[in-house]
């Protein structure tokens, strides 16, 4: 099982945090991976720096346009799984 955490802290927040963690979560259930990944939401991260939000996959953080998440999904998240 994939775990996916999507920092929620002030910074990401205003970057779209909430429209990361719906995207990541739709796509989740579009690709009926439900029982493979599991997304959470986390306090600050202190990758404020980042571009986009910050989001932890497996020990490895990433920064996440709210506009691309599907590419974030497919790049990151799907490859890992396989």
């Amino acid at each position: 099982m994939i775990k996916i955490s999507v920092c929620i802290g002030s910074a990401c927040h205003l970057k779209g945090s909430y429209n990361v963690i719906n995207g990541i979560q739709q796509a989740i259930e579009k690709n009926g991976l439900s029982d493979k990944v599991i997304i959470n939401g986390t306090f600050c991260t202190g990758n404020c720096g980042s571009k986009g939000v910050a989001v932890l996959v497996e020990n490895e953080y990433y920064g996440v346009d709210p506009t691309k998440i599907n590419e974030f999904f497919d790049d990151v998240v799907i490859k890992k799984l396989k």
